[in-house]
């Protein structure tokens, strides 16, 4: 099957990705897919994705939500109503290696584009349904709304205060990285068998997958874990504290690195206490130890003691806005930012070296690759440009 882009390269060129997807979990899915090689065709209605809409920010008009997960794609809009369109639809689905959509549950059976008619016409195809509750919920998949029901908002805030969603939309995140994990493993899996699957995912399996430890003081421990503020329910110290001038993040994960902070601190002897020698024991009595440890903290500013703590091996930071996070990173060298055509993205974080990552297309404009993906499937032009 010839590409679009015959210059594609990564270990996925090849490989044709129809994604009706919108707005993030299947978005994502489909960007590291691309980044890999893969030529993704992003099918969107005639308004285009959500996301293009979500404004501020913006750049040059377009949401920088969108153009976050949307590099290196093709733009065709589809109105699935509309019967000339739907055999679009129709051919793109029977020609893909792999097909992705987060309709609600039942809602592609209206237009023959669900599982069981996809995989009729193209019995070797990798099918992946996202939704936000499973595929027996018609419970509409926003991430706030998983957030809140999962648990996750009981756990984040502080212990008086009200619950609180995260900064991100964590599960949408990780349920498109959960899928696209199962679409290379399907793909392998068709290697071997020449089978094509259908993959399902879902918001809410992933955020109890997500919440590891927390769900297993649950489900393995029968204890309902509660909000701390950014305290660890099984470490300490594992948050931030107050300096002198500002708060740096302490963390002692283990005796050895506990015994290292004392040292630095110059409390040696509060590793030797009984209540402090062991993690149990410091969670235990957290609150005997933490006025110690603030003491010390006490006589010098954040910066100060980062660099004594670091320069002892013992993990700790300072708590940086974004701009802060994407400087470090770049002081690191591990060169957060390229260039998707002339948009600025953030660099695919997997390292390979023979097949890296490709930043080749920019987030593509509506409808941009309209003609462009008729014509590869055969068929004839739009006559007249998409319905508003």
């Amino acid at each position: 099957m010839p590409a679009l882009d015959s210059a594609n390269s990564g270990p996925l060129s090849g490989i044709v990705v129809a994604d009706f997807s919108r707005v993030l979990a299947g978005p994502y899915c489909t960007m590291l897919l691309a980044d890999l090689g893969a030529e993704v065709i992003k099918v969107e209605g005639p308004a285009g994705d959500d996301t293009r809409h979500w404004v501020p920010p913006r750049r040059d008009g377009v949401g920088t939500y969108y153009l976050a997960v949307n590099r290196n794609k093709r733009s065709i809009v589809l109105d699935l109503a509309d019967p000339s369109d739907a055999e679009v639809a129709h051919a793109l689905s029977a020609r893909a290696d792999v097909f992705i959509h987060n309709f609600k549950p039942g809602g592609l059976s209206r237009f023959g584009l669900d599982h069981d008619a996809v995989s009729a016409r193209n019995p070797h195809v990798i099918y992946c349904s996202i939704s936000g509750f499973g595929s027996d919920s018609k419970l509409p998949g926003y991430d706030l709304l998983v957030q809140g029901m999962s648990g996750l908002m009981s756990l984040t805030g502080g212990p008086d205060g009200p619950p609180y969603r995260s900064g991100i939309s964590v599960f949408d995140v990780m349920t498109g990285l959960h899928s696209a994990i199962g679409v290379l493993a399907a793909l392998h899996h068709r290697d071997v068998t020449g089978e094509g699957q259908h993959i399902e995912t879902n918001l809410l399996s992933t955020a109890l997958s997500t919440m590891v430890n927390q769900v297993s003081a649950y489900v393995a421990g029968d204890v309902v874990p509660r909000r701390m503020g950014n305290a660890h329910l099984s470490l300490f110290p594992y948050e931030p504290l107050a300096t002198g001038d500002g708060e740096l993040i302490v963390v002692a994960g283990n005796d050895g690195q506990f015994r290292r902070l004392c040292a630095a601190l110059e409390i040696p002897g509060v590793a030797d206490d009984e209540r402090f020698a062991t993690v149990g024991a410091r969670n235990d009595n957290r609150e005997e130890l933490r006025p110690l440890l603030l003491e010390r903290l006490a006589t010098r500013s954040a910066q100060e003691w980062f660099g004594v703590l670091s320069a002892a091996g013992i993990p700790c930071g300072p708590i940086n806005d974004v701009r802060g996070g994407v400087e470090l990173a770049g002081e690191l060298g591990l060169e957060p930012v390229v260039r998707a055509g002339d948009v600025p993205t953030v660099r695919n974080p997997i390292r390979m070296s023979a097949t890296p990552p490709r930043y080749d297309l920019a987030p593509p404009a509506l409808d941009a690759d309209g003609d462009d993906v008729r014509a590869w499937l055969g068929l004839s032009p739009r006559t007249e440009g998409p319905s508003a």
